[in-house]
Parts: C-alpha cells; sequence; structure tokens
C-alpha cells in the first residue's frame, strides 16, 4: 500500500460493526484494561508492602521494575511466536499464567515470592498485549473501523493505569493489598474460558522458523539497556550501572546486524528502515515514557509536598483519565480528517506544553485545581498522540505481520515506561541532592517536570517536521 494513511482511515458509512466483532472488541478491551490496571495498581500501595513483607527501602522500587523489565524485555518475541503459533492461543496461555502469578503474589509471604510474582506478570503481560492488539487489527481490517478500534483500545489502557493508582488505593483501605493481585484471578480465568468461543484464531499465512538468535539478543539488549538506565538512576554510572549499558547497546547493535543476514528475522531490517515504523516508535518512547513520569510526580507532589493520602493522589489523576477518555472518544474522527503523520508531532508537543502549568506548582493545595485542569488537556494530547501512532504503526504492514507490528509498537510502549520515571527520577535526585524537606522535593519536581516537557515539545517538533511533510509510505509486506 502506498496510499496516505490519512485517507486510508478516512470514515466510511457503509461499514458497520457485526455482533461478533462487537464481542470480540469488548473482550480484548477488558484485557488491555486489566494488564494496564496490573502495572500501576500497587504503585500507590509500595510502602504498604513493603513493611508487611520486610523489603527495604532500596528494594522496593523492584517489584515495579521487575515486572516492567519483563514486560518490555520480551513484549516483541511473544508477537511474533504468536504470529507463528496463533495470537489466540498465546493470549489465552498468557492469561493463564496471569493468573498463576496473581495467586503466587496475593499468598505472597517474602520479597522473594512477591518478586517471581512480578516477574511472571510481567511475562504474561508481554504475551498478552500484542496478542489482544494484533488479534484487533486483524478482527478489524477496514481502515476506519480499526481506526475506531485503536483508540478505544488507547483510552482502557491509558484508564487502566489511572484506574489501576486509585483501584490500589481503595483494596488496601478497605481490604489488603492482596487484593491487588486476588482481583485478576477471575478476570484471567473468565477470558482463558471466554476467549476461545468468541474470538477466531490469527496467525501469519506463512510460517517460518523462529529466529532464535534474534529472540536472545534483543530480549537480553533490553534487559541489559533498561536495567543499566534503573541503576544510573538510582547510583549513579557506577561499574554495574556502566557495564549493563554498555552491554546493552553492544547486543542492539549484534542484534542489527543479525537480523540484516538472516532469512525469517525476528524484525527484518527492511521493517526497522521504514521511516513510518522507526519514528512512530521513537514517538511512543516519548509519549509514554513522559506521561508515566509526570503521574509518577503528581502522586509524589500530592503526597509528599501537600501530605494528603495515596488515596487522594489517584483521585487527582482523574483528571488525566477523563482527559484521555475525551481524546479515545474525539480521535478517530480526528484522524479520518487529519494525518496521523501530522497529528503525531502536534498532539506529542501539546501533551508537553499542558505539562508546563506545573512547573509553578507550590505548597498551596489550591494549586490541584489548575493541575487537573492541565492534566485534562494533557490526557487529550496524550491520547491523540498514542492514537496516530498506533495507526502510523500498524498500517505500515500487512496482515502476516501483524504481531511483529503491534509486538514493537507494544514494546515502544513498555520501554518507554520503564526508563521514563528512572531518568526524570535521577534529574529530580540531583536537584534536591541531600535535602529531603517538601520545599526541596518541590524544586526537584519543577526541574523533573520542566525537563520532561521540554523533551515532548522538541520531539513533538522534530517528528512534525520528519513525518508532517510526508504523504505516502511504502508498506512492508
Amino acid at each position: 500500500m502506498t496510499t496516505d494513511t490519512a485517507v486510508a482511515t478516512a470514515p466510511s458509512a457503509s461499514v458497520r460493526m457485526t455482533g461478533r466483532q462487537l464481542t470480540v472488541l469488548v473482550v480484548l478491551l477488558a484485557s488491555q484494561f486489566m494488564m494496564a490496571a496490573d502495572f500501576s495498581i500497587l504503585n500507590v500501595t509500595l510502602p504498604r508492602v513493603g513493611v508487611d513483607l520486610g523489603f527495604t527501602a532500596g528494594n522496593l522500587q523492584w517489584i515495579t521494575t521487575m515486572f516492567a523489565l519483563c514486560a518490555a524485555g520480551c513484549t516483541l518475541v511473544f508477537g511474533r511466536v504468536g504470529d507463528y503459533l496463533g495470537r489466540r492461543r498465546i493470549f489465552v496461555a498468557g492469561m493463564v499464567v496471569l493468573a498463576v502469578a496473581s495467586l503466587i503474589g496475593g499468598i505472597a509471604t517474602s520479597p522473594a515470592l512477591l518478586l517471581v510474582a512480578r516477574t511472571l506478570q510481567g511475562l504474561a503481560t508481554a504475551a498478552i498485549t500484542p496478542a489482544a492488539m494484533a488479534l484487533l487489527t486483524t478482527a478489524f481490517t477496514e481502515p476506519a473501523m480499526r481506526t475506531k478500534a485503536l483508540g478505544l483500545n488507547g483510552v482502557m489502557m491509558s484508564s487502566g493505569f489511572t484506574v489501576g493508582s486509585i483501584l490500589g488505593g481503595v483494596l488496601t483501605a478497605l481490604l489488603s493489598w492482596r487484593w491487588a493481585f486476588f482481583i485478576n484471578i477471575p478476570v484471567a480465568v473468565a477470558a482463558v474460558i471466554v476467549v476461545p468461543i468468541v474470538v477466531e484464531e490469527s496467525r501469519a499465512e506463512t510460517r517460518d522458523r523462529l529466529d532464535l538468535p534474534g529472540a536472545l539478543l534483543i530480549t537480553a539488549g533490553l534487559f541489559s539497556g533498561i536495567f543499566g538506565i534503573t541503576r544510573a538512576a538510582e547510583s549513579g554510572l557506577d561499574a554495574l550501572a556502566t557495564g549493563t549499558l554498555v552491554a546493552g547497546a553492544v547486543l542492539l547493535a549484534v542484534f542489527w546486524v543479525v537480523e540484516g543476514r538472516t532469512e525469517g528475522a525476528l524484525v527484518p531490517v527492511r521493517i526497522l528502515r521504514l521511516p513510518d515504523i522507526a519514528l512512530s516508535n521513537l514517538g511512543a518512547l516519548f509519549i509514554f515514557g513522559g506521561e508515566t513520569a509526570m503521574i509518577f510526580f503528581t502522586g509524589l507532589y500530592v503526597q509528599n509536598v501537600l501530605d494528603f493520602s495515596s488515596l487522594a493522589a489517584g483521585l487527582v489523576l482523574l483528571g488525566v483519565g477523563a482527559g484521555q477518555i475525551l481524546g479515545g472518544t474525539i480521535g478517530p474522527k480526528i484522524v479520518g480528517k487529519v494525518s496521523p503523520r501530522i497529528l503525531l508531532g502536534t498532539a506529542l508537543a501539546g501533551q508537553g506544553a499542558f505539562m508546563l502549568p506545573m512547573v509553578w506548582m507550590t505548597n498551596d493545595s489550591v494549586w490541584l485545581v489548575p493541575v487537573v485542569v492541565a492534566q485534562f488537556v494533557n490526557g487529550v494530547f496524550s491520547m491523540l498522540a498514542m492514537l496516530s501512532f498506533m495507526v502510523i504503526a500498524t498500517s505500515a504492514v500487512d496482515s502476516s505481520m501483524q504481531g511483529m507490528a503491534t509486538g514493537m509498537a507494544t514494546q515502544a510502549q513498555q520501554v518507554g515506561i520503564a526508563i521514563g520515571i528512572p531518568l526524570l527520577s535521577a534529574v529530580f535526585a540531583a536537584s534536591i541532592g541531600d535535602g529531603g524537606g517538601a520545599a526541596d522535593e518541590l524544586s526537584g519536581i519543577h526541574l523533573a517536570l520542566t525537563v520532561d516537557a521540554g523533551l515532548l515539545m522538541v520531539a513533538g517538533l522534530l517528528l512534525w517536521a520528519a513525518l508532517g511533510g510526508r504523504r505516502s509510505a511504502p508498506t512492508a509486506d
């Protein structure tokens, strides 16, 4: 295909969603909501978990980091495996692992057992998310309908992340943090029963041998790189951080060379050379990394500067969630009229611009009102950027490579989420130095958000310049 994406996604009045498609949409979106909520549901309850299980302050962050490492490091591999073995099969297998992991987490009595559970949850997410996305894009092949489905998917993932933060606080206050794990089990079991009945199997028409060297190299490279970034944010560029960062860079460079010489490569180099694929996935790092960091620092501001509860911090984030719901609702109509290549850069710059009001926050709670308003508009722009990115990334390949394309897109999201907070936390930590008071933390939050907003606006303008003027793009098949 060489048709401009804006034309390809123009609404078609003659196409209507069938009852089966509606059922498939509901089931897959519910799973995406749960995956997103799973990532954030423990964020506001980490101090309570640490006390109950005996985590040290320095090790507490590994509850989140182990999940992010596995989710980010393995997504592309599982996406491609789904192309070969069947996306529905991988989806169901991931749900089984999620149910087992959630049971282990809910009954955990030691830090080691909880980290095993979070590792398995991350692996389950790496399997389920790209499989669900590929099932979604292959179930809705008509461009306008696919854009609408992707918009709703973005809404569910974003609102799931926000609701997860709130739900974690509510469950901990009313029951126990353990219910943040137990709540997954009935949903996962229901998905295992329902999905084989209502969702048709989907796989690539031709099945090549799995590129095992490529799979090992990309997984090890991402693990090393993300671990190195996280370590550097915590402890500076010590020997371990430097070594893993170098190892990650070398492994990814070797991956590029190997893929260029491999028949049936995990990610054909010609795909990585497509500007639509490369630039949209690069944009995803900024979209998701920047948004996750903003949410993190909002929680820090509400709890540590204003001295409100973790539940209050979650409720403040409803502004972002409401904005993203609106963005996902109006997004498909906008994409039908404006090229996603133009919209991606514009929305990313807008996402950064509406972080800037938070730079002037004070320790007066009256600032919560403008914060919620700014984050609402920020949420609209971030969702438009997410939708544009997904439309571009999945329209550049044919149906046989949808698992790979959605795997790459999901992996870019997960990597952005995994590195956004550590990188900007390093800026925050450098700003406050040895200070630990509310005033010092507020100053650090200001600087971190300034850097966050600046990076998003610059990235948006660069992507607009690189993609916005392109009227058509070649498609890999």
